[in-house]
């Protein structure tokens, strides 16, 4: 597990997440992201279900996603993968497909 130093983990401020949802013994992961014009705009499910970056905020909030926290940006939320200190299961770094 990385490090906390001076209120930071890693380079993020410690206290990014404003919610850590308890996942549901059927949640799923996200095994996509789904980008419009290079930013993220929704995810895709383990079960290949498509979720619009809204949808997959709430259905998180319910347990229903699995490894990742609600964070927010200018008042907009989103999910980021859980602090674990290993940085290949980051969202960032897996496949994207274009919104359809």
């Amino acid at each position: 597990m990385k490090q906390e130093h001076n209120n930071r983990i890693g380079n993020m401020p410690a206290n990014i997440n404003i919610m850590n949802p308890v996942p549901n013994k059927d949640a799923k992961r996200i095994t996509k992201l789904v980008r419009k014009d290079g930013r993220v705009s929704g995810y895709e499910l383990s079960d290949g279900r498509v979720l619009s970056k809204r949808e997959g905020v709430a259905l998180a909030k319910q347990g229903g996603i699995r490894g990742v926290a609600i964070a927010s940006r200018n008042g907009s939320e989103y999910l980021r993968s859980l602090p674990d200190g290993d940085e290949t299961n980051n969202l960032g770094d897996l496949p994207s497909t274009p919104q359809g």
